[in-house]
This record gives C-alpha cells, structure tokens and sequence, in this order.
C-alpha cells in the first residue's frame, strides 16, 4: 500500500502540467468576448488570439519526446512550469493583439510539453495494474484546470460587476480579461517548486545506464520484487535494442509499426475533429448563440467544468476494469448522439425582432436603423447575422450580437445545455483520458518519446485548426452546420474504435511491444 501511495502522489503531482494546460487552454473561454471588441479583431483573428497556444504546442509536442529522451521527463517539465508562469504574467500586461498572441505561444510551449511527458512519465513509473488510472490522473488534472479556468472567469466577472471596494481597487471590473489569465502564475509557481520531490522517470535513468538510480525508484513504486523483475524486462527490452540506430522518424513509418501508428493517428484526430476545443475554448459564444445572455454563459460554462471534471472521475475509476475499448465505444456514440442534438436544436431555431424585444437592447443600437430589421423572421443564424451587419454596420453588430441574438432568437435552450454537457460527458468518460493512455502504452520503448511527439502533434495540429475556424464556421457556415460536422466525425471514429482498437488494460508496456509490433 505504501508503493501504491507513492506512486500516487508523485503522478498527481507531475500531472500537474495537466492542469496548468487545462487552466492555459481554457481560460481564454472568458477572455474572447472582451478582446474581440477591444483589439478590433476578426473572427479569423479572434481565432487566431485562441489557437496559437495551440500553434507553439504543437512544436512543443514534436520536440518534447526526443529531447526528453536526452536530458530526462524530469527537467524538461521544469522548463515548462517556467513557460507557464512568464504566459500568464505577460498575457495579463499585453497592450496590443500581437504582443497576447506571443504571451500565448510562449505558454504554448509549456502546454505541449507538458501534455506529452507528463502521460509518459507516469506510464514509465506506475505498475501495470494501476496505469491507465494513474496516467488518467493527468487528464484529471487538465478537466480540474478548466473547470477552475470556468470558475475563476465567472467568478472575476461577477466580482467585477459588484459594488464591493476591493474589487474596484483591484479594477477587476475594467481589467476583467487580464485577471482572467494572470491569476495562472500562482499554480505555475506551484508546479516548480512541486516537481523537486518526484524522482526521475525509471525506465528513462535505465536508458541513461543509471541502474542503481532505476532500482531505487522502482522498489518505491512496485516493490522490490516487482522492480527487479520489471528492470530484467526493460534491460531485455534495450538489449534487442541495442544494435539499432538511433531512433529515426522513418522507424515510425515501417511495416512492423503499421498497426500502432495507425490508431495513434486516428484517434488523436478523432480526439479533436469531434470539437471539444471549440466547446472548452468558446463555451461562452456557444451559449450565447441560444440567446441565454453573458452572464447565463458564463454560468453555464461552469456548469461545463464541473460535468467534464465528474465523468473524467468515472473514467479513472472504470479504465483498469473495463479497459479502454467500451469506454471508447461508449463514449464515441454519446458525441455523436450529443453533436446530432445540437445541430437539431440550432437547426430549428428563428429569428425575429419584435418592437418589444428591440426596445429592451442597448441605447447605442436604438437609433442605428433598427426598425429596418423589427418584424422579419430568419430561419438561421447565418441569415440574421448578416441582417444585423447590413443595417447596423460591422462594429455594432459585432459588439452586441449576444444581445441581439437573445432578444431575437426563438429556440429551446435545454436543448443546447443536453447537447454540450452530454458531448462534454461522453467526451470526459472515453477519448479525453483514453487517448493519452493508449498512447502510453501502443509505442515500443525505444522509440516511445518519438512516437508520442508524432501523434501529439497531429493531434495538436488539427486542435489547432478546429480552434482557428471555429469563429469562422460560427458565422458562416451556421451553428448546426458547425455541430452535424463534428458529429459525422464521431460517427467515423466510432466505426474504427469497433474495427480496429484492440484491447490493452492489464499487460505491460514490453508485452504490448511483443504483441502488436511485430
């Protein structure tokens, strides 16, 4: 049982860069309606302001494994502990749209650092019967971070808006958006000074020719029986190893590879075309679009975190007895049945001004030719908000489109509430904590920093791509346009999950390696 706590409490400890990445990545959720107008940004731009953390992770990814390889998981999530905290304080002091969006790309790189070793590190010094559990602990840790990102906007939001004294000295009403992404320096801070009291990965010290320091870490967190059984197999491992090059890009490319290539790739665009970014990085905008208000938004968001953070929860606790397969074919049918109520709720929604509505908006949209738009009926979004564009201009209809849209929209709003927290729940309970651990265990040692690095950042890639058009695809292509495409993704990742995943709870990482690389 002392092995077991050990073992527990350096993995929650390391799976703290999940959660500054959940924090870092879903803070900005908040900060959008407030830089859009601000800044003067585009919706290409506001996307823009959102994924490029995602941008520099992507490069993080790609260059963490192999230089963890090198120096140690170890020291590289220090460095990233760093990052994290010169984001949060300069994202906090940006004075312009370039300089946030460099604040941002430096956190990037602590995000894709972070994301990728913190799975490994775990996978390499947890026993195989507790794994998936114990590297769930970091997508754990990245649900916690955005449900706390959710909460602390919604909180300086509220504060902002109240009489208090304090909150007026602090100027968290006229600063709201810098609060929102400064206050990640505490945890950053936290991180560091955490990360002295975990040991260096085993398997890593192993491959450095550091056995003694491999021993002593593996007789903490198995046992010492276990540990010398489980460095008999890992040294076996490297002696097969041994008279190879250098691990190689091509190597991931080859025949005997074909099988765990494939599933990494699929899954970690799956993971991300299905839209959980856009939810956990827009859930304010999306909410608006059903007319609730910004204040409702923003509750609802939390509302978003806290469903996301207890799911995640019952996937710990199911993954080492179901294994990873039900839970992903479980929770693949949930997103696409979520995404399909989405797309059916915005789909049948309408848009009309009535005298009574439009007398309740704000004074700066009375006189501005409203009367031209009171009366018509809209059968989409897209229809209305061109609508608005024409007669009040860009500027206005920007500003106050979630006023405009609540006054005008007639839909039922539950059922946009439903679809996002049963995407968000399916999302929690299978593809979030799965992914990262099939990627700990699918890679043969050898080459298991490269390969993460390689499907990391085609994961990151698309997030990347899916948070930049997401404002786009808003206003163009219509919210249920938008969500129907997310759940045909689902639908495709489904059909794969039954085809080809095989089963991996209970082996050992050298015992996959034997079975599905051949």
């Amino acid at each position: 049982m002392s092995s077991y706590r050990y073992v527990m409490r350096v993995a929650l400890i390391v799976a703290m860069g999940g959660f500054l990445m959940g924090f870092d990545a879903s803070v900005i959720s908040g900060v959008v309606k407030f830089i859009e107008p601000e800044f003067a940004l585009s919706k290409l731009e506001l996307g823009w302001a959102v994924s490029s953390l995602t941008l520099t992770s992507t490069l993080a990814m790609m260059l963490s494994g192999p230089l963890s390889d090198r120096f140690g998981r170890r020291r590289l999530l220090f460095f990233a502990a760093i990052l994290y905290a010169i984001s949060a304080i300069w994202s906090a002091l940006a004075t312009s749209f370039i300089t946030l969006v460099i604040a941002r790309m430096i956190g990037g790189l602590g995000v894709g650092a972070s994301l990728i070793l913190a799975p490994m590190y775990i996978a390499e010094i947890a026993p195989a019967s507790v794994r998936g559990r114990m590297v769930s602990f970091n997508q754990l840790n990245i649900v916690i971070g955005i449900s706390v990102a959710f909460f602390s906007n919604y909180l300086i939001l509220r504060w902002g808006q109240s009489d208090a004294a304090w909150a007026a000295t602090l100027g968290l009403g006229t600063y709201n958006w810098r609060w929102m992404l400064g206050v990640e320096t505490l945890p950053a801070i936290a991180y560091f000074f955490g990360l002295f009291t975990v040991p260096e990965s085993p398997r890593w010290l192993l491959l450095a020719g550091r056995g003694e320091e491999a021993k002593a870490v593996l007789t903490r967190a198995v046992g010492e029986k276990e540990a010398a059984a489980e460095i008999d197999e890992i040294r076996a491992s490297l002696a097969r190893d041994a008279h190879k090059e250098k691990a190689a890009i091509r190597e991931l490319f080859a025949p005997a590879m074909k099988l765990v290539i494939s599933i990494g790739v699929v899954i970690g665009v799956i993971q991300q075309i299905t839209g959980i970014n856009s939810v956990f990085f827009y859930a304010p905008m999306i909410f608006e679009q059903s007319g609730i208000g910004t204040d409702a938004s923003f509750a609802q968001a939390v509302l978003v975190g806290v469903i996301n953070l207890v799911f995640t929860v019952v996937a710990i606790l199911f993954i080492d007895r179901f294994g990873r397969k039900p839970l992903l074919i479980g929770g693949l049918t949930g997103i696409t049945i979520s995404m399909l109520v989405l797309a059916f709720g915005f789909y049948s929604a309408t848009y009309t001004l009535t005298p009574e509505t439009a007398a309740g908006l704000p004074t700066e949209v009375q006189g501005s030719g409203l009367t031209h738009l009171t009366g018509m009926t809209y059968d989409n979004d897209i229809a209305f908000k061109e609508a608005t564009r024409t007669v009040l201009g860009a500027d206005l209809a920007s500003r106050f489109e979630s006023q405009l849209i609540g006054a005008a929209i007639t839909m039922n709003p539950w059922l946009v509430l439903i679809g996002v927290l049963g995407f968000v729940a399916s999302f929690a309970v299978s593809l979030g904590p799965v992914m990262w651990v099939l990627f700990s265990e699918l890679f043969p040692n050898r080459i298991r920093g490269l390969a993460i690095s390689f499907v990391g950042l085609v994961n990151s890639g698309v997030s990347f791509g899916v948070q930049l058009v997401f404002p786009w695809e808003l206003a163009n292509l219509g919210s249920g346009t938008t969500f129907l495409l997310y759940g045909l993704f689902a639908a495709v990742g489904l059909v794969f999950t039954l085809r080809t995943i095989p089963e991996t709870k209970g082996r050992s990482l050298e015992e996959l390696e034997t079975l599905l690389v051949k």
